[in-house]
């Protein structure tokens, strides 16, 4: 398993030259919260679609 440093370093090695500081940092935070993501599925904590639109559009059903 990658470091944090060399994961970024990766990801920085395969943006364009001229990708500037909010490109970066976009890059980063994309790339931390699809990680943040994966560890949370992992760890089982998600909940189903169903269980998402119940909360999020009040259904009863």
């Amino acid at each position: 398993m990658a470091t944090a440093k060399q994961s970024a370093q990766k990801l920085l090695d395969r943006l364009p030259d001229d990708a500037g500081w909010d490109d970066i940092m976009y890059e980063l935070y994309v790339r931390q919260k699809v990680e943040r993501g994966q560890q949370a599925v992992t760890e089982g904590r998600t909940i189903p679609h169903s269980e998402a639109r119940r909360r999020l559009l009040g259904d009863e059903a």
